[in-house]
């Protein structure tokens, strides 16, 4: 109880200090919440502000400018988004505690599958040839089967070219901390009722070092890709149909890398003898909308995705290989009933298989199958309160084959079938009285049935030296979610804040056996579960001082814990990020700028034997101008991470098991030229 008192007086002085930095003025910026955007993510394309769900745009342009690695650091951008991180490269996003398969990511309108089960696993997506990112925060079953417990990431490709027109860039990137860099370039071009685009990136970058200027060798990686679209619009069909693949290397690190892997020079990128990850991917995807009439939308999505995920444990020997197949196609048809009701139906299947070609295996070879119908209602009781609500059902069917070393005679887990049927339920209430306020609220349940690794494991997991146990009788993990979302706005001044309670049924953890409990000496951990509980809030303030000149604050905090008062894994720390961006005159074309500071507070809420981490402050700048010609325009951009060299160790890096810092200062320079 008493830290529960000490959590809520922590998130009570953070929104107390945010006061003072919108008093001196007001006006949105944009740190503020879009409310007029869009959003194709949730039930259907709708401005934000006439939607119940917590929705967020983020357009990755723009973002890039703020020194972001990789799409995970883009999206952490936003409150209540973290990233659970083994170096730089290797991240994924983490919505209010939830990462892996608590969190569902959409590619090309789809579900995108990379075995993000295992925490050493990053996303491995590009922001190459992306338009933006829509966030769901919070779960979003209904429409998406399980896995969207914390939320939903959906990632929109770049659009056309305006008709009868083309346009081409290039883009150069330099990061001073590791020496490193990368280049893309695009052409795309529309006939009118056709139009394709091709677009191109390498990158290549070489260890880091942190805030006491010490090497973190092998956190290297380098990786190329490659995007294709080509799309058509008939009298009621638009089609568009998108080719990507993309090869990643990434160096990684375990427990006793230093005691057999020598350094190598400063700034070598060499992968073909140090341990890294080697992820091949492949994606085949088509979005077609069909218009039956004006009240009448069939969308029709589908795909086939490969992912091979090999691991080179040294000396260029290829240890781990992994395939994924996938085959999906998503189904949705919407229809406006009459003025003030709207009905949509989704039906979505999605085929796995997963086959080991390696001599290590982290999992057996099996079959994933699962369907999901689903049907969601909207009605507009008055002119500013819409109400939401929808059910939805689903199974999802595991077989596992015989795999030496991971079910055969001499393990526990023998091969096994599981069948898991799901249901999902959503309310929500939207009221805008007018264009200064918006209240959303919802009720919803998220569901996730178990992954291969919890089902299955039985085995030494290398990374971290822990002989994982799985259990094939474990239920499906269900919450049930309360969310609230207030926005509030005037000319000079915005507000918004959005509380959350979340109820586990079935959490599931991995649970250390015992100080006795081992393998040959290595300790035993089984993934075990009970029902937990989480709740925390997200905010942001916004003022304008002068009319070039804006200061925002945003704060996000949480807590999570199981029935039995231990916290959960890896649960982001309350953190406070005040920061001042505008623009000056130099010319005829303005030059913009921002400061933020990262005040991260500590965080001794952990998992047992889970390392804490002590609290500490980032301050981040950058600059970025843009100089227009009649055929080209040319955008600078100079940003400064961790310009204060701060020593310190994230509390969701898993490097602090190895007592490795993170990232030092770190200066990133772009340069991009877009042809029209």
């Amino acid at each position: 109880m008493h830290g529960r008192i000490g959590f809520i007086k922590q998130l009570f002085s953070v929104l107390f200090l945010a006061v003072p930095f919108v008093l001196f003025g007001q006006e949105d910026s944009a740190k503020s919440v879009e409310l007029s955007e869009v959003f194709i993510t949730a039930f259907r394309n709708e401005v934000s502000e006439e939607n119940s769900m917590h929705t967020v745009a983020l357009n990755t342009d723009s973002l890039s400018n703020t020194g972001a690695f990789t799409l995970a650091d883009i999206i952490a951008k936003q409150p209540g988004v973290s990233l659970l991180s083994t170096g730089p490269a290797i991240s994924k996003p983490v919505i209010r505690g939830a990462s892996g398969n608590r969190v569902l990511v959409l590619l090309s309108g789809l579900k995108f599958d990379n075995q993000q089960w295992q925490e050493e696993h990053g996303l491995g997506l590009s922001a190459m040839g992306t338009d933006r990112v829509e966030l769901i925060i919070g779960p979003a079953g209904l429409l998406y089967g399980s896995e969207a417990i914390g939320g939903v990431v959906n990632i929109i490709e770049e659009a056309p070219p305006a008709a009868g027109s083309s346009a081409s860039d290039i883009r150069l990137l330099y990061q001073s901390n590791t020496l490193g860099g990368s280049i893309q370039a695009g052409f795309k071009t529309n006939k009118g009722p056709t139009w394709w685009r091709l677009r191109a990136n390498a990158d290549n970058f070489a260890d880091y070092s942190d805030g006491n200027y010490h090497r973190v060798l092998n956190s290297r990686f380098k990786g190329y890709g490659l995007k294709s679209s080509w799309g058509f619009d008939k009298k009621k069909w638009h089609s568009v149909n998108h080719f990507m693949s993309s090869f990643n290397q990434f160096g990684f690190i375990f427990n006793d890398l230093y005691t057999f892997l020598k350094a190598d020079e400063r700034w070598s990128r060499s992968l073909s003898d140090n341990p890294a990850h080697l992820v091949f991917l492949n994606i085949l995807s088509s979005e077609n909308t069909y218009l039956k009439n004006q009240r009448t939308v069939i969308k029709i999505n589908g795909g086939i995705q490969s992912n091979q995920r090999m691991e080179n444990e040294g000396g260029g020997a290829i240890s781990l290989n992994m395939l994924l197949l996938t085959g999906q196609y998503n189904i949705k048809w919407s229809h406006q009933i009459n003025d003030r009701h709207h009905i949509v139906l989704s039906h979505f299947i999605v085929q796995e298989q997963n086959t080991n070609f390696g001599a290590r295996k982290i999992v057996p070879d099996a079959s994933l199958h699962e369907g999901n119908f689903s049907m969601y209602m909207e009605s507009r009781a008055s002119k500013s309160v819409i109400l939401e609500y929808g059910i939805g059902s689903g199974e999802k069917y595991i077989v596992t084959r015989y795999t030496p070393t991971v079910n055969d005679e001499k393990k526990i887990i023998r091969p096994f079938t599981k069948f898991s049927p799901y249901y999902t339920a959503y309310t929500g209430l939207t009221w805008f009285q007018h264009e200064r306020f918006n209240l959303k609220c919802n009720l919803a349940t998220g569901i996730r049935v178990p992954n291969l690794a919890e089902l299955s494991s039985n085995g030494l997991h290398e990374g971290v030296f822990v002989y994982e146990i799985g259990n094939p009788q474990l239920s499906n993990e269900q919450v049930y979610s309360a969310n609230v979302f207030l926005h509030f706005k005037s000319r000079k001044f915005s507000f918004t804040i959005s509380p959350f309670y979340n109820r586990y049924h079935n959490y599931i953890y991995l649970k250390p056996g015992g100080s006795t409990d081992l393998w040959y000496g290595f300790p035993k951990a089984y993934f075990v579960q009970q029902d937990a509980n989480q709740y925390g809030a997200e905010f942001n303030l916004t003022g304008l001082i002068f009319p070039s000149y804006s200061i925002s604050l945003t704060g996000s905090g949480m807590r999570s814990q199981t029935s039995d008062g231990a916290f959960t894994p890896y649960t982001p720390a309350i953190k406070l990020s005040p920061s001042f961006q505008g623009s000056l005159k130099w010319g005829m074309h303005p030059i913009g700028f921002f400061m933020t500071t990262d005040f991260v507070f500590s965080q001794t809420e952990t998992a047992v034997f889970e390392p804490g981490s002590a609290a500490y402050q980032l301050v981040n700048a950058g600059l970025n101008y843009s100089l227009k010609r009649p055929k080209k325009q040319w955008h600078f951009s100079i940003t400064g991470n961790n310009l204060l060299n701060q020593a310190y160790c994230d509390n969701l890096s898993r490097f602090k098991y190895f007592g490795l810092l993170n990232m030092g200062r770190s200066i990133m320079l772009q340069v991009r030229c877009q042809f029209n």
